[in-house]
């Protein structure tokens, strides 16, 4: 059986496990359950601790796992690897300092730095050759440089609200920007294609539409270089012969805008479905 890590609380937690019921798995059903098998999947689930699945899935202890990059990346295991992004659990990560401390991250060099990502921060600036004192903090990095523990921080950066209403502001580059991923660890396991194509094919859902419409025959080449489709629409003949049915998977952000445009050039009866799993 694959055995797979999946975050048991958390952020990351409530998405995967949507995502892989929707990949038709069966998970647990009580919050307390730390390991299920879902025999007609051929599937073990373990439920860890987020920051703990890279540990488990880069020893080999098990074969893949829902984690974010951002704690792929601090738990440096060298057997685990990304081998899709999954789409959702978005983050930035920023280095901040009070409002006109540090204009570079070349000048954080002896400085520092307040983190709960050590192992993600200290990569970023070996790659760069800064040398400085990290402060592992477990949350509320906020505080640290008011609190005189720390010169800097380095943390997750949405809209900057938190930073401001400590006194301060970002600077430098990006550390990384991250989402959840699913990882594998150092050997591929039977099983893995499997899970992958399954959740490639929920990512497909979530992301597309299929929109049918009906459209005067000798404006096929316009609708189409309007809304072309994976590979082509499918085109379809109607009883009367002037005009011809068309469906087309669209992008589900853009689907209103390319029924606007469709409709400019003649297209009617447009109707959107939603697709609940794909397979491309």
């Amino acid at each position: 059986m694959l055995r797979i890590a999946v975050p048991n609380k958390g952020s990351l937690a409530e998405t995967a496990a949507e995502m892989l019921a929707e990949a038709g798995y069966t998970g647990r059903r009580d919050s307390k359950d730390l390991h299920v098998i879902d025999p007609a999947n051929e599937v073990e689930f373990f439920y860890l601790r987020p920051k703990d699945i890279a540990t488990y899935v880069g020893s080999g202890a098990l074969d893949v796992g829902i984690t974010g990059r951002d704690l792929l990346l601090d738990a440096r295991m060298p057997g685990a690897r990304e081998i899709e992004a999954l789409g959702f659990a978005g983050s930035t990560f920023r280095f901040a300092a009070p409002t006109g401390t540090f204009s570079d991250v070349a000048e954080l060099e002896g400085k520092r730095i307040a983190t709960s990502y050590p192992g993600l921060v200290d990569a970023f600036l070996d790659e760069r050759g800064i040398a400085v004192d990290l402060v592992p903090l477990d949350g509320a990095v906020e505080s640290a440089v008011q609190l005189g523990v720390a010169d800097a921080i380095a943390d997750v950066v949405e809209t900057g609200t938190t930073l401001r209403q400590a006194g301060l502001a970002v600077f430098g580059p990006e550390i990384l920007r991250s989402e959840a991923v699913l990882i594998a660890g150092p050997s591929d396991v039977e099983g893995t294609d499997r899970l992958l194509r399954r959740l490639r094919g929920v990512l497909v859902a979530r992301r597309y539409v299929l929109l049918d419409y009906d459209l005067p025959a000798a404006l096929v080449d316009a609708a189409v270089a309007i809304a072309s489709g994976i590979e082509s629409p499918t085109i379809s003949p109607l009883r009367d012969p002037d005009w011809v049915a068309v469906r087309v998977m669209v992008p589900r952000a853009s689907v209103n805008k390319t029924m606007d445009d469709l409709y400019a050039i003649g297209a009617r009866a447009l109707l959107v479905t939603a697709i609940h799993n794909a397979r491309l």
